[in-house]
């Protein structure tokens, strides 16, 4: 696996532990509401053959407010 697949997986990876830890009794949700966005910035690109050939992330329906 490529470094740029490791850190894919291991970002992704910890942000899924993050949601479970959300939701358990307890959870310091300032901790959650920190990390979490830090995490998800930190996301890399994902890798090649991540997404099926010709995906568009930006293709889609227009929502309300949007130019097009």
């Amino acid at each position: 696996m490529s470094a740029r697949s490791e850190d894919f997986t291991r970002t992704v990876a910890l942000l899924g532990d993050l949601a479970l830890y959300a939701h358990t009794i307890g959870a310091d949700l300032g901790f959650v509401d920190a990390v979490g966005p830090c995490l998800a910035v930190s996301l890399p690109e994902p890798p090649p053959g991540f997404f099926p050939p010709g995906y568009d992330p930006t293709d889609g329906p227009q929502y309300p407010g949007q130019e097009g």
